[in-house]
Protein backbone atom coordinates (compact mmCIF):
# COMPACT_ATOMS: atom_id res chain seq x y z
CA UNK A 1 0.00 0.00 0.00
CA UNK A 2 1.44 3.58 -1.06
CA UNK A 3 1.56 6.96 0.77
CA UNK A 4 -0.91 9.33 0.41
CA UNK A 5 0.49 13.12 -0.70
CA UNK A 6 -0.34 14.51 2.80
CA UNK A 7 1.46 11.27 4.21
CA UNK A 8 4.53 11.87 1.94
CA UNK A 9 4.58 15.63 2.48
CA UNK A 10 4.44 14.80 6.68
CA UNK A 11 7.45 12.09 6.02
CA UNK A 12 9.63 14.43 3.86
CA UNK A 13 9.43 17.61 6.25
CA UNK A 14 10.10 15.33 9.28
CA UNK A 15 13.31 13.81 7.83
CA UNK A 16 14.35 17.36 6.69
CA UNK A 17 14.01 18.57 10.31
CA UNK A 18 15.97 15.44 11.21
CA UNK A 19 18.58 16.31 9.16
CA UNK A 20 18.53 19.79 10.07
CA UNK A 21 19.25 18.94 13.72
CA UNK A 22 21.76 16.31 12.68
CA UNK A 23 23.54 19.27 10.99
CA UNK A 24 23.52 21.41 14.24
CA UNK A 25 25.01 18.76 16.46
CA UNK A 26 28.00 18.52 14.12
CA UNK A 27 27.91 22.18 14.11
CA UNK A 28 28.17 21.90 17.74
CA UNK A 29 30.51 19.69 18.35
CA UNK A 30 33.35 20.89 15.97
CA UNK A 31 32.74 24.46 17.67
CA UNK A 32 33.74 22.68 21.07
CA UNK A 33 36.50 20.86 20.08
CA UNK A 34 38.08 24.00 18.64
CA UNK A 35 37.10 25.80 21.80
CA UNK A 36 38.65 22.94 23.55
CA UNK A 37 41.72 22.82 21.25
CA UNK A 38 42.71 26.61 21.76
CA UNK A 39 42.57 26.00 25.66
CA UNK A 40 46.08 24.25 24.73
CA UNK A 41 48.25 27.16 24.66
CA UNK A 42 48.75 30.46 26.75
CA UNK A 43 46.44 33.15 25.60
CA UNK A 44 48.95 35.73 25.64
CA UNK A 45 52.95 35.82 25.89
CA UNK A 46 52.68 38.90 28.24
CA UNK A 47 52.19 36.69 30.96
CA UNK A 48 51.74 33.32 32.57
CA UNK A 49 48.52 30.98 32.49
CA UNK A 50 46.99 28.48 34.46
CA UNK A 51 46.05 25.43 31.97
CA UNK A 52 42.94 23.16 32.48
CA UNK A 53 43.58 20.72 34.54
CA UNK A 54 46.25 21.90 36.62
CA UNK A 55 45.09 21.99 39.73
CA UNK A 56 44.71 17.95 39.08
CA UNK A 57 48.34 17.96 38.69
CA UNK A 58 49.30 19.98 41.58
CA UNK A 59 46.85 17.78 43.89
CA UNK A 60 48.23 14.74 42.68
CA UNK A 61 51.86 16.02 43.71
CA UNK A 62 50.72 17.66 46.88
CA UNK A 63 49.00 13.54 47.88
CA UNK A 64 52.67 12.49 46.40
CA UNK A 65 50.69 10.01 44.27
CA UNK A 66 53.85 9.78 42.09
CA UNK A 67 56.34 9.33 45.14
CA UNK A 68 59.52 7.26 45.08
CA UNK A 69 57.73 4.23 47.18
CA UNK A 70 60.22 2.31 48.95
CA UNK A 71 63.01 4.64 48.69
CA UNK A 72 66.16 3.93 49.64
CA UNK A 73 64.78 0.15 50.16
CA UNK A 74 63.61 1.29 53.68
CA UNK A 75 66.72 3.08 54.44
CA UNK A 76 67.04 4.79 58.12
CA UNK A 77 69.65 7.38 59.41
CA UNK A 78 70.38 6.93 62.70
CA UNK A 79 70.74 9.83 63.97
CA UNK A 80 73.06 8.82 67.33
CA UNK A 81 76.24 7.30 64.70
CA UNK A 82 78.31 8.90 62.98
CA UNK A 83 78.77 7.84 59.33
CA UNK A 84 81.75 6.78 57.58
CA UNK A 85 82.76 7.59 53.97
CA UNK A 86 82.45 3.96 53.13
CA UNK A 87 78.86 3.82 55.11
CA UNK A 88 77.92 7.03 53.42
CA UNK A 89 79.03 5.84 50.07
CA UNK A 90 76.75 2.50 50.23
CA UNK A 91 74.08 4.86 51.94
CA UNK A 92 73.95 6.63 48.26
CA UNK A 93 74.17 3.81 46.60
CA UNK A 94 71.09 2.26 47.76
CA UNK A 95 69.06 5.25 47.82
CA UNK A 96 69.98 7.53 45.26
CA UNK A 97 67.31 7.08 42.31
CA UNK A 98 69.76 7.67 39.65
CA UNK A 99 71.31 4.36 40.12
CA UNK A 100 67.51 2.84 39.95
CA UNK A 101 67.17 5.05 36.90
CA UNK A 102 70.38 4.17 34.88
CA UNK A 103 69.47 0.00 36.14
CA UNK A 104 66.31 0.14 34.59
CA UNK A 105 67.82 1.75 31.51
CA UNK A 106 69.82 -1.38 31.35
CA UNK A 107 66.76 -3.52 31.60
CA UNK A 108 65.46 -1.90 28.65
CA UNK A 109 68.46 -2.16 26.46
CA UNK A 110 68.73 -5.90 27.34
CA UNK A 111 64.80 -6.66 26.65
CA UNK A 112 66.04 -4.72 23.00
CA UNK A 113 68.87 -7.37 22.85
CA UNK A 114 66.13 -10.17 23.03
CA UNK A 115 63.32 -8.19 20.62
CA UNK A 116 65.81 -7.97 18.37
CA UNK A 117 66.88 -11.62 18.36
CA UNK A 118 62.94 -12.28 17.84
CA UNK A 119 63.81 -12.26 14.03
CA UNK A 120 65.44 -15.34 14.10
CA UNK A 121 62.25 -16.99 14.96
CA UNK A 122 59.19 -18.48 12.61
CA UNK A 123 56.76 -16.02 13.21
CA UNK A 124 52.79 -17.73 13.56
CA UNK A 125 49.89 -16.64 13.81
CA UNK A 126 46.26 -18.47 14.19
CA UNK A 127 43.27 -16.93 12.66
CA UNK A 128 39.78 -17.67 12.75
CA UNK A 129 36.64 -15.75 10.74
CA UNK A 130 33.00 -16.70 9.89
CA UNK A 131 30.69 -14.31 7.75
CA UNK A 132 27.28 -14.50 5.90
CA UNK A 133 26.71 -12.55 2.36
CA UNK A 134 23.39 -12.55 0.65
CA UNK A 135 23.71 -11.34 -2.90
CA UNK A 136 21.58 -11.48 -6.16
CA UNK A 137 21.78 -11.45 -9.97
CA UNK A 138 19.32 -9.92 -12.59
CA UNK A 139 18.38 -11.77 -15.15
CA UNK A 140 15.91 -9.56 -17.77
CA UNK A 141 13.63 -10.83 -20.09
CA UNK A 142 14.77 -9.10 -23.56
CA UNK A 143 12.88 -8.52 -26.51
CA UNK A 144 14.30 -8.17 -30.48
CA UNK A 145 12.79 -5.93 -33.57
CA UNK A 146 11.83 -4.12 -35.10
CA UNK A 147 15.59 -4.13 -36.86
CA UNK A 148 17.88 -6.92 -36.51
CA UNK A 149 19.55 -4.94 -34.37
CA UNK A 150 17.10 -3.48 -31.71
CA UNK A 151 17.01 -5.03 -28.31
CA UNK A 152 15.08 -4.19 -25.25
CA UNK A 153 14.09 -5.37 -21.92
CA UNK A 154 10.38 -6.22 -20.99
CA UNK A 155 10.66 -7.91 -18.09
CA UNK A 156 12.80 -10.72 -15.98
CA UNK A 157 13.63 -11.85 -12.48
CA UNK A 158 16.32 -12.20 -9.86
CA UNK A 159 18.39 -15.44 -8.74
CA UNK A 160 19.14 -15.31 -4.68
CA UNK A 161 21.62 -16.79 -3.62
CA UNK A 162 23.26 -16.92 -0.05
CA UNK A 163 26.43 -18.12 1.61
CA UNK A 164 27.89 -19.28 5.05
CA UNK A 165 31.72 -20.00 5.28
CA UNK A 166 33.65 -20.27 8.93
CA UNK A 167 37.23 -20.71 9.04
CA UNK A 168 40.48 -21.03 10.96
CA UNK A 169 44.09 -21.01 10.13
CA UNK A 170 47.32 -21.22 11.63
CA UNK A 171 49.82 -19.10 9.42
CA UNK A 172 53.78 -19.48 9.42
CA UNK A 173 56.21 -16.94 8.08
CA UNK A 174 60.41 -17.69 8.59
CA UNK A 175 62.86 -15.55 7.62
CA UNK A 176 65.61 -18.07 6.36
CA UNK A 177 68.70 -15.81 5.28
CA UNK A 178 69.29 -12.52 4.95
CA UNK A 179 72.48 -11.90 4.25
CA UNK A 180 74.15 -10.84 8.25
CA UNK A 181 70.67 -8.48 8.48
CA UNK A 182 69.53 -10.07 11.59
CA UNK A 183 73.23 -10.35 13.00
CA UNK A 184 74.29 -6.81 12.61
CA UNK A 185 70.73 -5.69 14.44
CA UNK A 186 71.55 -8.34 17.28
CA UNK A 187 75.03 -6.99 17.61
CA UNK A 188 74.46 -3.71 17.61
CA UNK A 189 71.54 -4.01 20.26
CA UNK A 190 74.32 -5.89 22.26
CA UNK A 191 76.14 -3.07 22.14
CA UNK A 192 73.51 -0.74 23.08
CA UNK A 193 73.29 -3.26 26.09
CA UNK A 194 76.92 -3.17 26.96
CA UNK A 195 76.80 0.70 27.04
CA UNK A 196 74.08 0.72 29.16
CA UNK A 197 75.60 -1.26 32.21
CA UNK A 198 78.50 0.18 31.42
CA UNK A 199 76.64 3.38 31.98
CA UNK A 200 74.66 1.82 34.86
CA UNK A 201 78.06 1.49 36.34
CA UNK A 202 79.35 5.17 35.61
CA UNK A 203 76.47 6.91 37.51
CA UNK A 204 77.45 4.59 40.65
CA UNK A 205 81.20 5.66 40.17
CA UNK A 206 79.49 9.41 39.53
CA UNK A 207 77.55 8.76 42.73
CA UNK A 208 80.75 7.52 44.82
CA UNK A 209 82.04 10.80 43.57
CA UNK A 210 79.81 12.89 44.97
CA UNK A 211 79.32 12.13 48.01
CA UNK A 212 83.03 11.49 48.28
CA UNK A 213 83.62 15.22 47.38
CA UNK A 214 80.84 16.58 49.38
CA UNK A 215 82.38 14.71 52.17
CA UNK A 216 85.40 16.43 52.22
CA UNK A 217 83.73 19.58 51.47
CA UNK A 218 81.94 19.19 54.53
CA UNK A 219 84.68 17.82 56.16
CA UNK A 220 86.67 21.53 55.69
CA UNK A 221 83.81 23.36 56.18
CA UNK A 222 84.00 22.35 59.91
CA UNK A 223 87.71 22.68 59.78
CA UNK A 224 87.16 26.37 58.93
CA UNK A 225 84.74 26.51 61.55
CA UNK A 226 87.57 25.50 64.09
CA UNK A 227 89.70 28.10 62.33
CA UNK A 228 87.27 30.60 62.82
CA UNK A 229 87.21 29.57 66.77
CA UNK A 230 91.21 29.94 66.97
CA UNK A 231 91.00 33.43 65.59
CA UNK A 232 88.48 34.34 67.14
CA UNK A 233 89.80 33.38 70.54
CA UNK A 234 93.07 34.33 69.56
CA UNK A 235 91.39 38.21 68.74
CA UNK A 236 89.67 37.98 72.37
CA UNK A 237 92.86 37.38 73.56
CA UNK A 238 94.48 39.98 72.20
CA UNK A 239 91.54 42.16 73.07
CA UNK A 240 91.97 41.21 76.83
CA UNK A 241 95.48 41.86 76.53
CA UNK A 242 94.89 45.10 74.85
CA UNK A 243 92.49 46.00 77.39
CA UNK A 244 94.81 45.15 80.53
CA UNK A 245 97.78 47.64 79.18
CA UNK A 246 95.09 50.41 78.87
CA UNK A 247 93.45 49.83 82.37
CA UNK A 248 97.64 50.08 83.34
CA UNK A 249 98.12 53.49 81.17
CA UNK A 250 100.15 51.77 78.81
CA UNK A 251 97.54 51.05 75.64
CA UNK A 252 95.74 54.23 74.05
CA UNK A 253 92.09 54.22 73.57
CA UNK A 254 92.22 54.01 69.42
CA UNK A 255 94.41 50.52 70.46
CA UNK A 256 91.50 48.86 72.04
CA UNK A 257 89.16 49.82 69.94
CA UNK A 258 90.75 48.08 67.38
CA UNK A 259 91.68 45.15 69.69
CA UNK A 260 87.29 45.43 69.78
CA UNK A 261 86.95 45.40 65.71
CA UNK A 262 89.40 42.23 65.34
CA UNK A 263 87.24 40.33 68.06
CA UNK A 264 83.79 41.60 66.23
CA UNK A 265 85.16 40.76 63.02
CA UNK A 266 86.50 37.18 63.95
CA UNK A 267 83.07 36.82 65.26
CA UNK A 268 81.49 37.63 61.92
CA UNK A 269 83.90 35.12 60.44
CA UNK A 270 82.84 32.37 62.44
CA UNK A 271 79.36 32.43 61.85
CA UNK A 272 80.34 32.88 58.14
CA UNK A 273 82.04 29.75 58.55
CA UNK A 274 79.08 27.87 60.24
CA UNK A 275 76.65 29.25 57.46
CA UNK A 276 78.89 27.54 55.16
CA UNK A 277 79.15 24.20 57.29
CA UNK A 278 75.18 24.07 57.33
CA UNK A 279 75.44 24.33 53.48
CA UNK A 280 78.01 21.73 52.82
CA UNK A 281 76.31 19.02 55.22
CA UNK A 282 72.70 20.18 53.45
CA UNK A 283 75.05 19.51 50.36
CA UNK A 284 76.41 15.97 51.24
CA UNK A 285 72.72 14.67 52.38
CA UNK A 286 71.41 15.94 49.36
CA UNK A 287 74.10 14.08 47.59
CA UNK A 288 73.24 10.37 48.99
CA UNK A 289 69.56 10.63 47.78
CA UNK A 290 68.02 11.44 50.94
CA UNK A 291 66.02 14.58 52.09
CA UNK A 292 67.83 17.18 52.82
CA UNK A 293 65.93 17.52 56.09
CA UNK A 294 67.60 14.05 57.43
CA UNK A 295 69.81 14.95 60.80
CA UNK A 296 73.20 13.49 60.16
CA UNK A 297 76.47 13.23 61.81
CA UNK A 298 79.46 12.65 59.98
CA UNK A 299 82.93 10.73 61.54
CA UNK A 300 85.97 13.44 61.53
CA UNK A 301 88.69 12.35 59.22
CA UNK A 302 91.98 11.72 60.86
CA UNK A 303 94.68 14.65 61.36
CA UNK A 304 97.47 12.96 59.90
CA UNK A 305 99.60 13.80 57.50
CA UNK A 306 99.55 11.70 54.16
CA UNK A 307 102.09 9.78 52.59
CA UNK A 308 103.80 10.84 49.09
CA UNK A 309 104.59 7.14 48.52
CA UNK A 310 103.09 6.54 45.02
CA UNK A 311 104.23 3.69 43.46
CA UNK A 312 102.03 3.87 39.60
CA UNK A 313 103.36 6.27 37.25
CA UNK A 314 101.85 9.03 35.28
CA UNK A 315 102.06 6.45 32.18
CA UNK A 316 100.43 3.65 34.02
CA UNK A 317 97.64 5.20 35.12
CA UNK A 318 96.87 6.75 31.50
CA UNK A 319 97.23 3.05 30.38
CA UNK A 320 94.55 2.39 32.91
CA UNK A 321 92.68 4.69 32.87
CA UNK A 322 92.09 4.30 28.63
CA UNK A 323 91.48 0.85 28.89
CA UNK A 324 88.69 0.91 31.92
CA UNK A 325 86.87 3.71 32.09
CA UNK A 326 83.36 3.80 31.71
CA UNK A 327 82.77 6.48 29.59
CA UNK A 328 85.28 5.18 27.11
CA UNK A 329 83.67 1.69 26.92
CA UNK A 330 80.29 3.09 26.34
CA UNK A 331 82.42 5.07 23.64
CA UNK A 332 83.82 1.57 22.01
CA UNK A 333 80.85 0.29 22.19
CA UNK A 334 78.85 2.98 20.61
CA UNK A 335 81.88 1.88 17.21
CA UNK A 336 80.99 -1.51 17.75
CA UNK A 337 77.59 -0.63 17.52
CA UNK A 338 77.97 1.78 14.21
CA UNK A 339 79.78 -0.97 12.38
CA UNK A 340 76.87 -3.31 13.46
CA UNK A 341 74.77 -0.77 11.68
CA UNK A 342 76.28 -0.38 8.51
CA UNK A 343 76.15 -4.25 8.47
CA UNK A 344 72.58 -4.10 8.69
CA UNK A 345 72.39 -1.26 5.58
CA UNK A 346 74.58 -2.92 3.42
CA UNK A 347 72.86 -6.14 3.40
CA UNK A 348 69.57 -4.46 2.39
CA UNK A 349 70.72 -4.76 -0.94
CA UNK A 350 71.02 -8.43 -0.91
CA UNK A 351 67.88 -10.88 -1.56
CA UNK A 352 65.96 -12.16 1.53
CA UNK A 353 65.11 -16.02 1.49
CA UNK A 354 62.05 -16.82 3.68
CA UNK A 355 59.62 -20.22 4.20
CA UNK A 356 55.30 -19.39 4.56
CA UNK A 357 52.89 -21.91 4.96
CA UNK A 358 49.98 -22.38 6.63
CA UNK A 359 47.16 -25.28 7.73
CA UNK A 360 43.76 -25.15 8.26
CA UNK A 361 40.32 -25.78 7.58
CA UNK A 362 37.18 -24.27 5.86
CA UNK A 363 33.52 -24.54 5.55
CA UNK A 364 31.85 -23.04 2.83
CA UNK A 365 27.36 -23.47 2.63
CA UNK A 366 25.80 -21.98 -0.18
CA UNK A 367 22.19 -21.54 -0.79
CA UNK A 368 20.75 -20.27 -4.38
CA UNK A 369 16.94 -19.20 -4.28
CA UNK A 370 15.51 -20.57 -0.99
CA UNK A 371 17.16 -24.40 -1.81
CA UNK A 372 18.63 -26.38 1.03
CA UNK A 373 22.16 -25.39 1.68
CA UNK A 374 24.89 -27.25 0.41
CA UNK A 375 28.25 -27.40 0.38
CA UNK A 376 31.04 -28.86 3.12
CA UNK A 377 34.08 -28.51 5.16
CA UNK A 378 37.85 -29.48 3.99
CA UNK A 379 41.03 -28.81 5.48
CA UNK A 380 43.20 -25.94 3.50
CA UNK A 381 47.18 -26.23 3.83
CA UNK A 382 49.91 -24.69 1.54
CA UNK A 383 53.64 -23.97 1.71
CA UNK A 384 56.00 -21.98 -0.18
CA UNK A 385 59.32 -20.68 -0.63
CA UNK A 386 59.86 -16.62 -1.19
CA UNK A 387 62.60 -14.86 -2.37
CA UNK A 388 62.32 -11.22 -1.79
CA UNK A 389 64.75 -9.43 -4.53
CA UNK A 390 65.09 -5.22 -4.03
CA UNK A 391 65.35 -3.80 -7.01
CA UNK A 392 64.66 -0.02 -6.87
CA UNK A 393 63.68 1.53 -3.92
CA UNK A 394 64.08 5.25 -4.61
CA UNK A 395 67.29 5.55 -3.12
CA UNK A 396 66.29 4.68 0.55
CA UNK A 397 69.25 1.99 0.94
CA UNK A 398 71.69 3.84 -0.55
CA UNK A 399 70.79 6.90 2.24
CA UNK A 400 70.67 4.65 4.74
CA UNK A 401 74.14 3.40 3.92
CA UNK A 402 75.11 6.34 3.69
CA UNK A 403 73.79 7.62 7.41
CA UNK A 404 75.18 4.60 8.38
CA UNK A 405 78.65 5.21 7.43
CA UNK A 406 78.94 9.27 8.66
CA UNK A 407 77.45 7.49 12.25
CA UNK A 408 80.64 5.25 12.04
CA UNK A 409 82.93 8.00 11.37
CA UNK A 410 81.53 9.99 13.96
CA UNK A 411 81.76 7.62 17.04
CA UNK A 412 85.12 6.82 16.06
CA UNK A 413 86.07 10.09 16.28
CA UNK A 414 84.00 11.08 19.18
CA UNK A 415 86.01 7.98 20.88
CA UNK A 416 89.38 9.39 19.89
CA UNK A 417 88.03 12.78 20.93
CA UNK A 418 87.34 11.22 24.52
CA UNK A 419 90.41 9.35 25.02
CA UNK A 420 92.09 12.60 24.46
CA UNK A 421 90.11 14.17 26.73
CA UNK A 422 90.80 11.25 29.11
CA UNK A 423 94.43 11.88 28.96
CA UNK A 424 94.35 15.54 29.73
CA UNK A 425 92.41 14.57 32.82
CA UNK A 426 94.13 12.25 34.35
CA UNK A 427 97.32 14.02 33.61
CA UNK A 428 95.77 17.02 35.53
CA UNK A 429 94.49 15.37 38.31
CA UNK A 430 98.05 13.76 38.95
CA UNK A 431 99.60 16.66 38.89
CA UNK A 432 96.95 18.39 41.57
CA UNK A 433 97.14 15.26 43.68
CA UNK A 434 101.03 15.47 43.63
CA UNK A 435 101.15 18.85 44.03
CA UNK A 436 98.77 19.19 46.76
CA UNK A 437 101.35 15.94 48.28
CA UNK A 438 104.19 18.61 48.11
CA UNK A 439 102.59 21.50 49.65
CA UNK A 440 101.92 19.76 52.46
CA UNK A 441 105.50 19.77 54.49
CA UNK A 442 105.27 23.44 53.40
CA UNK A 443 101.81 24.27 55.24
CA UNK A 444 102.89 22.37 58.29
CA UNK A 445 105.60 24.08 58.12
CA UNK A 446 104.10 27.61 58.28
CA UNK A 447 101.37 26.74 60.91
CA UNK A 448 104.07 26.34 63.28
CA UNK A 449 105.95 29.17 62.49
CA UNK A 450 102.83 31.07 62.93
CA UNK A 451 101.86 30.25 65.69
CA UNK A 452 105.11 30.53 67.18
CA UNK A 453 105.40 34.13 66.12
CA UNK A 454 101.97 34.85 67.63
CA UNK A 455 103.10 33.08 70.55
CA UNK A 456 105.99 35.29 71.24
CA UNK A 457 104.60 38.81 69.99
CA UNK A 458 101.84 38.50 72.22
CA UNK A 459 103.85 37.87 75.22
CA UNK A 460 106.26 40.73 74.21
CA UNK A 461 103.19 43.02 73.36
CA UNK A 462 101.87 42.25 77.56
CA UNK A 463 105.24 43.30 78.21
CA UNK A 464 105.27 46.58 76.60
CA UNK A 465 108.47 45.23 74.19
CA UNK A 466 105.95 45.06 71.50
CA UNK A 467 103.48 47.15 69.11
CA UNK A 468 99.62 46.22 69.08
CA UNK A 469 100.25 46.07 65.12
CA UNK A 470 102.63 44.01 65.23
CA UNK A 471 100.64 41.28 67.60
CA UNK A 472 97.77 41.74 65.12
CA UNK A 473 99.92 41.16 61.83
CA UNK A 474 100.85 37.71 63.45
CA UNK A 475 97.55 36.87 64.73
CA UNK A 476 95.86 37.95 60.90
CA UNK A 477 99.32 35.25 59.83
CA UNK A 478 98.17 32.70 62.30
CA UNK A 479 94.83 32.91 60.61
CA UNK A 480 96.00 32.34 57.32
CA UNK A 481 98.30 29.91 57.85
CA UNK A 482 95.42 27.81 59.57
CA UNK A 483 93.24 28.27 56.39
CA UNK A 484 96.74 27.48 54.10
CA UNK A 485 96.79 23.89 56.21
CA UNK A 486 93.51 23.23 55.52
CA UNK A 487 92.87 24.32 52.40
CA UNK A 488 96.24 21.88 51.64
CA UNK A 489 94.24 19.11 53.66
CA UNK A 490 91.08 19.63 51.34
CA UNK A 491 93.31 19.54 48.30
CA UNK A 492 94.64 16.40 48.44
CA UNK A 493 91.32 14.92 49.41
CA UNK A 494 89.80 16.60 46.22
CA UNK A 495 92.52 15.80 43.87
CA UNK A 496 93.17 12.27 45.15
CA UNK A 497 89.45 11.43 44.71
CA UNK A 498 89.26 12.99 41.03
CA UNK A 499 92.37 11.43 39.86
CA UNK A 500 90.44 8.16 41.23
CA UNK A 501 87.53 8.78 38.74
CA UNK A 502 89.53 9.87 36.09
CA UNK A 503 91.24 6.45 35.78
CA UNK A 504 88.30 4.66 36.77
CA UNK A 505 89.25 3.03 39.70
CA UNK A 506 85.93 4.91 41.89
CA UNK A 507 83.41 2.09 42.80
CA UNK A 508 85.10 -0.30 39.65
CA UNK A 509 83.23 -3.78 40.20
CA UNK A 510 86.39 -5.81 39.23
CA UNK A 511 89.05 -5.95 42.01
CA UNK A 512 91.73 -6.96 39.76
CA UNK A 513 93.32 -3.16 40.20
CA UNK A 514 94.12 -1.59 43.54
CA UNK A 515 91.94 1.18 44.07
CA UNK A 516 93.61 4.35 44.94
CA UNK A 517 90.50 6.36 46.61
CA UNK A 518 90.57 7.02 50.13
CA UNK A 519 88.52 4.55 52.57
Amino acid sequence: MGLIPDQIFLEAKRFRALVYLFLIAIFNFGANFAVLGSDNTPPSPNKPWSPPGLNDYETALARGDYAEKNNGEGITIDPGKEYSLPELIDIAERSNPNTRTAWEQARQAAGAVGLSQSDYYPYLVASAAAGYERAFIPFPTLKTGPGPNDVSITGGGTLTSEAAAEGAALNMKWLLFDFGQRKATVTAAKEKLMAANIGFNAVHQQIVFNVTQHFYEFDTAREQVAVAESSLNAAKTVEDAAQARFDHGLATKPELLQADQQAAQAAYDLEAAQGELSDAQVALVESLGILPTTELHVMEIPDKPFSENFDDSLDELIDRALSQRPDLVAKLAGVREAEAGVKAARAEYYPKVSLSGNVGISQLDVTIKDSPYFGGNQPVYGIGLNIDVPIFDGFTRKNKLRIAESQLRAAESDLAGSRDAAVREVWKAYTDFKTALHKQDSATLLLSASQSSFDASLEAYRHGLDTYVDVVNAQRDLAAAHAVMVDTRSAIFTSQTALALSIGDLDKPSAANTTIYPQ
